[in-house]
């Protein structure tokens, strides 16, 4: 399985990674995922998130999921970017690429792996206010 893991504090350049993509004639299905900053953390109003993450922890963390995504379904290609820094409100954090022979699979690898990121992977986030300042700043 091809896997591609980006872990970055620049900007989510969806068009460049689509522009990248390569299939092998035997797959017939590519699901992404793009996460994107909402306005609200449960009922506040917020303008970003910011992400902080233990980069070589998590970057070991993703490649045991991919090893594991890998055991449970014939996927051929995983990729997957995630910010960390101050993301804004509509901006894309999350981005995941799966590709598979079936639709099927590809769904249930990527919403696997989006699932279980969330659970082990030691990236945390904290909501700012609205208006561009940080807490306790």
């Amino acid at each position: 399985m091809k896997r591609h893991l980006t872990i970055t504090t620049g900007p989510i350049n969806e068009a460049e990674l689509l522009s990248k993509r390569t299939l092998s004639e035997r797959l017939g299905a590519v699901v992404s995922f793009l996460g994107v900053v909402r306005g609200t953390e449960g009922n506040e109003t917020i303008g970003a998130i910011e992400y902080e993450s233990f980069q070589q922890m998590a970057e070991s963390q993703f490649n045991l999921l991919f090893d594991q995504l890998e055991k449970r379904w014939p996927v051929e290609s995983v990729r997957l970017v995630h910010r960390i820094g101050v993301v804004k409100v509509s901006e894309p954090s999350l981005w995941v690429e799966v590709v598979a022979p079936h639709r099927g699979e590809a769904f249930a690898a990527c919403q696997w792996l989006i699932g279980e990121m969330k659970r082990v992977v030691p990236i945390w986030k904290r909501p700012l206010p609205a208006g561009g300042t940080r807490r306790g700043a």
